[in-house]
């Protein structure tokens, strides 16, 4: 499902994502590096495989998406929560699309944004997910976040045609209400 929460931060809010974004997503989708650290898109989508996939998002209603915008307005990427509603729980999966935007602490600020309300809108018990353990810069913003190392899941995903290893994290309720 697209959100309808709005959600906001100092430089930055979470929108519902709409079909307006598909173009820049598609854009930003041909850069080889911004695919190998997503591990889920393996080539640059065309617009109509976009436009299913977020079909497909505001179908699910397991999982809630955002798109990521600057506190000028300008786009930056995705994030979403495929929430596992019995046991209370979900995979995060975020994205700043923008390579010009990376290293300015946008990611950390829109998971900050989505952990408030994971843990208090949606009531979860814990939120997880995996990245490759080459992503220093992506689990420096994760563990800033309150994530916790759990384990690394070995040979998990296919990079560049060899076997790479990724690293699962979570953070809990209590972790974050303690924090």
């Amino acid at each position: 499902m697209i959100s309808e929460s709005i959600l906001t931060a100092k430089t930055l809010r979470l929108r519902p994502a709409d079909e307006g974004d598909l173009v820049h997503f598609q854009r930003w989708l041909a850069d080889d590096e911004l695919r190998r650290w997503l591990g889920s898109v393996n080539e640059q989508p065309s617009i109509a495989e976009e436009y299913d996939w977020y079909m497909s998002k505001r179908q699910d209603p397991d999982t809630i998406l955002w798109s990521i915008e600057a506190a000028d307005g300008s786009l930056l990427g995705n994030v979403e929560l495929r929430l596992s509603p019995l046991n209370r729980r979900a995979e995060v999966g975020i994205g700043i699309f923008d390579r010009g935007q990376w290293g300015k602490g946008y990611g950390t600020e829109a998971m900050r944004l989505v952990l408030d309300f994971a843990f208090g809108e949606l009531k979860l018990n814990r939120v997880e997910l995996t990245t490759d353990e080459e992503n220093t810069r992506a689990i420096h913003s994760y563990e800033k976040c309150g994530f916790v190392r759990e384990g690394l899941l070995r040979e998990h995903r296919l990079v560049d045609g060899r076997p790479s290893d990724c690293v699962a994290m979570a953070v809990l309720r209590s972790d974050w209400e303690t924090r």
